[in-house]
């Protein structure tokens, strides 16, 4: 069984250039990305490298990682005629990366194609990635059910990532990281909970950055009603960011088979989470294998 990280960026050469083509948010000036709401941030060329990040993969062990869409940049959000052009070059370009790369489809929100979603697909994706924002509530899955519903036919996982984070503009770096896109996170497990799992019962998906800490709620959701904070076998989430006392008590709260290896290179590295080689060898191979295959029958 191969050794997976299932969240990591990379932008290839054809993404890259069509973000450069751009003059309104979101696009590349050079290697300065300009985003709504966010001042502009500097992009280190190395970060996407194909053959820098194939030695840091290989260093870091991976015989799979699984790059994704950065939904920050807001590109799921586009009208179709700015959108489209940048998703085809997401995707054209991921089929491109070298080994150990494999992909996340991403898809649009705005106007939501699930025969587009089918077709992109068929070129071996591993799942699809959308962002937090566009699962926050009822309203949510419902618009985006068709896109699940492609997931649930095929037996492929539904990945959800924090989105855009505008209103950022003059606080500290580490802003959108620590408040909307926790924010994001958490309002997409609980919506899920509520809202995505009786709708599409089949269907695996795992949650960046241990879905903002949601999880850890369990004890306030059964006091609120909520339920005793059953753990759903088909919802994962990733240790992107997050260190041994954050994965230790997602652990305690949702047990280890539901907890998988998420980098998210190039903004953080893997961590020693201190969990002993049992808990290493699931986090990083028996369950990321269960979250990206579907059980038999």
């Amino acid at each position: 069984m191969r050794h997976i990280d299932v969240h990591q960026h990379l932008w290839s050469a054809p993404f890259v250039e069509a973000l450069r083509d751009r003059r309104t948010p979101p696009y590349l000036d050079g290697w300065t990305l300009h985003l709504d709401g966010e001042p502009p941030f500097e992009v280190n060329p190395a970060d996407h490298d194909t053959a820098v990040r194939a030695g840091r993969a290989e260093a870091d062990g991976l015989d799979l990682a699984l790059v994704s869409l950065s939904s920050p940049l807001g590109i799921e959000y586009l009208p179709a005629d700015e959108g489209r052009p940048l998703l085809d070059a997401y995707h054209a370009g991921a089929l491109t990366l070298p080994h150990p790369f494999g992909s996340w489809a991403a898809a649009s929100v705005r106007e939501i194609d699930a025969r587009q979603l089918a077709a992109d697909l068929d070129n071996a994706f591993a799942g699809l990635q959308l962002p937090a924002t566009a699962l926050a509530d009822a309203a949510g899955y419902e618009r985006c059910g068709p896109l699940l519903d492609v997931l649930e036919q095929r037996g492929l996982p539904l990945f959800v990532h924090p989105g855009p984070a505008p209103g950022s503009t003059g606080a500290p770096a580490w802003w959108p990281a620590l408040v909307p896109y926790v924010q994001q996170m958490h309002a997409a497990w609980f919506a899920f909970r509520a809202f995505g799992r009786a709708g599409h019962p089949r269907l695996r998906v795992c949650f960046a950055m241990l879905a903002g800490l949601a999880p850890l709620h369990g004890e306030r959701l059964t006091a609120r009603g909520g339920g005793r904070g059953e753990v759903d076998p088909g919802a994962y989430v990733d240790t992107s960011s997050y260190g041994p006392r954050a994965a230790d008590a997602a652990v305690r709260a949702l047990g280890i088979d539901v907890i998988v290896h998420g980098t998210d290179r190039p903004y953080a590295g893997p961590a020693d989470l201190a969990l002993g080689d049992a808990a290493h060898h699931a986090l990083r191979v028996t369950n990321p294998h269960r979250l990206l295959t579907p059980p038999p029958g």
